[in-house]
């Protein structure tokens, strides 16, 4: 093939427009568009050739054209500036070949699917509709057709972002949620690692702005919302949002900050004040959280009077507050108050009425510093006498250990761990103790697990099933 003439006009500017647009190349006067279909065509025609090394290899052919058109633009004023257009315009070309190649390649490869994938378009949607949104996404990066089956709205119901949490920011959830629009259902936002910093997350305060756009058509339509360390989130940015979300029935929210005049369950009412749908609700405060008040305590039990399971994790609830706080919501079956300094389990003593007929299934006490030996002995000696017949999980757990007689604090506590087995063989108790000076040695303390020789599997798989329950909402 002939050099191409140096002194010949370009056919297009310089301008990047040209690689994105190709069909905007401005056409010179004695040259149509089938000459340039020609020329291309006897240009891909040498693609039999040998690319590199042996003399008549195509690689060497442009390498011997540039070096010999380069020097014959020398000599004018412009030389170095003619040289360089010359250049960039030759990688402007080589970069539309690979574009249109690889469009080319697009095409053949949605051809390829459409003729030889088994499911009609509405069943491919209906199966990357249970894709995990990571997997949508790369199955939308396959080919046009997939990506076509991967943009319906039910692809959308559940987005879950924790497992990429480095690299989403604002504007992905923006998407995310547009793409949703009413079939929006469930999100999950952030990094669920317990060792995970807020600060290093992407996405701020106002990430969940998307929600209440056209007076909360989306967030309407939500049921469950997730939230792991997010950065600055309170319940000041929250409650716009959760104001749009009425149906929602499943909130988890892992780094709520509260400052230290705060009242958390008054903060709580604000949050809930416009979900009375919810059923359960996890909260896990950062900072030293203020006192709570029989109102705010009476507001919070108003707002949610179906929830069915309730963790506040770091709340300074105290036996009194708790004792409550339980018999205000009638329909509890989990309750998880670890890491609760003021719980001394005093609280238990007022249950004997309702103990009976009480639909608690899980109760959580891990952490609780201040938690007494006593009291937990007698909620066990309830549950021989018949009491709390649903419940199937209970954990006491705590790493400084419980609270026993003059005050000091007890690895080893005498809990009626046989008669338990006997008498209650569907009871799974936990209590791990463990002494801060000997964290990285053998712990000491007393388990009972439904007749089974490892309590870590047994209680693992209770959390499992409790969790999958609430993802199931």
């Amino acid at each position: 093939m002939d050099a191409p003439n140096p002194k010949r006009p370009c056919l297009v500017p310089l301008g990047t427009s040209s690689i994105e647009n190709p069909c905007s190349l401005p056409i010179a006067p004695d040259f149509n568009q089938s000459n340039i279909d020609l020329t291309i065509s006897s240009f891909l025609s040498l693609s039999d050739l040998p690319l590199f090394s042996l003399p008549l290899s195509i690689g060497c052919s442009f390498d011997r054209v540039l070096d010999n058109v380069i020097p014959s633009i020398a000599g004018t004023s412009r030389d170095e500036f003619d040289q360089d257009r010359f250049l960039d315009r030759t990688l402007q070309l080589a970069s539309l070949l690979y574009k249109s190649t690889k469009r080319c390649i697009r095409k053949r490869a949605t051809l390829q699917n459409s003729t030889s994938w088994p499911l009609l378009p509405e069943l491919t949607i209906k199966v990357f509709s249970m894709l995990d949104t990571k997997s949508l996404m790369q199955a939308s990066a396959c080919c046009t057709m997939f990506n076509k089956c991967a943009m319906d709205r039910v692809c959308y119901s559940h987005i879950d972002l924790t497992t990429a949490a480095e690299d989403v920011d604002n504007g992905v959830v923006c998407v995310m949620i547009h793409r949703a629009g009413k079939e929006l259902r469930s999100l999950k936002l952030g990094s669920i690692s317990s060792s995970a910093e807020p600060t290093t997350s992407l996405l701020t305060r106002s990430c969940l702005t998307p929600l209440t756009f056209n007076h909360g058509f989306t967030g309407g339509h939500l049921r469950s919302l997730h939230l792991y360390h997010l950065r600055m989130i309170d319940c000041g940015s929250l409650s716009p949002v959760l104001s749009a979300c009425l149906n929602l029935t499943d909130l988890k929210i892992v780094g709520l900050i509260s400052g230290s005049r705060d009242n958390p369950l008054e903060q709580l009412g604000l949050l809930t004040r416009n979900c009375r749908l919810i059923e359960h609700l996890f909260i896990e405060i950062y900072g030293a959280a203020g006192l709570i008040t029989d109102s705010s305590l009476l507001e919070f039990a108003a707002n949610c009077p179906n929830l069915s399971s309730i963790s506040l994790l770091g709340f300074l609830l105290n036996d009194a507050i708790l004792q409550k706080l339980i018999k205000g919501f009638r329909r509890l079956k989990h309750i998880n108050l670890s890491s609760s300094p003021e719980i001394s389990g005093c609280f238990f003593r007022g249950l004997e009425l309702c103990g009976k007929d009480s639909p608690l299934e899980t109760l959580i006490l891990r952490d609780c510093y201040i938690l007494k030996e006593s009291e937990v002995l007698l909620f066990l000696n309830s549950l021989l006498a018949g009491d709390f017949k649903y419940i199937r999980l209970i954990d006491v757990s705590n790493v400084d250990g419980l609270v026993c007689d003059g005050g000091n604090r007890t690895f080893e506590p005498r809990f009626p761990i046989e008669e338990l087995k006997k008498q209650r063989s569907n009871v799974t108790f936990v209590a791990i103790f463990e002494s801060q000076s000997s964290l990285s040695s053998s712990s000491s303390g007393e388990v009972y697990s439904d007749g089974t020789s490892s309590w870590t599997s047994n209680y693992n798989s209770a959390e499992e099933e409790h969790d999958n329950d609430l993802d199931s909402v």
